[in-house]
């Protein structure tokens, strides 16, 4: 059964949702039988990188907030964070824009190294400090999950995966989602935000057994059928 995942790099809510439904596979008797999907979503495809922008002022600007709030905000997104095993750092986090990363996870997807280049990007950005933007630091992190350096680099050099990443966002539309996490299982039901893990459990659970019914439903018992050597009863 097919997990399809939409998320960002950006987005505090898609790491800890990551966490979240993490916990909840683990616990799931056929995790085994689940594949994950990695999808692309940029919560803002213009966003221009400011390396050296006070985030929380960006964030300021950005949310219409003043500065009180902001830091609110943040310590409540850091305490739910913590309570996942995450230790966001949001005063050295750098405004970037997520295209190339999210190119870079479609490159690791054809190598099956994409879990591991999330991973690496979520903590990159939200707990590192880490200009996501930055090619040479793109670099040394597909290195580092073991991509090979050189091929990262003619895909820098070039527009390739940007199709891809838009053709996440074009289904992304087409479905309705406009946030993220955005989880959706089976290709039937749809899990929008970091939701609780018994929520995640549950929904794996139904999905897993619909899937498991259909599946018995279009495979009957033997019979009324020809095999690839011609026999047929």
């Amino acid at each position: 059964m097919r997990v399809s995942i939409w998320s960002d790099i950006r987005c505090p809510f898609c790491y800890i949702g990551k966490r979240k439904f993490e916990a909840a596979l683990a616990n799931f008797a056929y995790k085994d039988k689940i594949a994950i999907e990695w999808k692309s979503f940029e919560l803002d495809p213009n966003m221009v990188t400011e390396p050296i922008r006070n985030y929380t002022e960006h964030f300021m600007e950005r949310k219409g907030v003043d500065k009180e709030r902001a830091l609110d905000m943040f310590d409540s997104v850091t305490g739910i964070a913590n309570e996942v095993g995450l230790n966001f750092n949001f005063e050295n986090t750098i405004p970037a824009n997520s295209l190339k990363a999210h190119r870079l996870l479609h490159l690791a997807k054809e190598l099956d190294k994409v879990n591991k280049a999330k991973e690496a990007l979520l903590s990159a950005y939200l707990e590192q400090g880490k200009n996501i933007d930055d090619i040479d630091f793109l670099l040394g992190l597909a290195e580092n999950v073991g991509l090979d350096v050189d091929r990262v680099k003619v895909m820098y050099e070039s527009d390739d995966y940007t199709y891809e990443v838009r053709q996440d966002e074009m289904e992304a539309r087409n479905l309705g989602i406009n946030g993220v996490p955005f989880f959706v299982l089976d290709n039937k039901y749809g899990i929008s935000g970091a939701q609780p893990v018994e929520v995640f459990a549950e929904a794996i659970e139904t999905a897993w057994q619909k899937h498991s019914k259909e599946l018995t439903i279009m495979s009957p018992e033997k019979g009324n059928s020809c095999d690839i050597d011609g026999n047929c009863d």
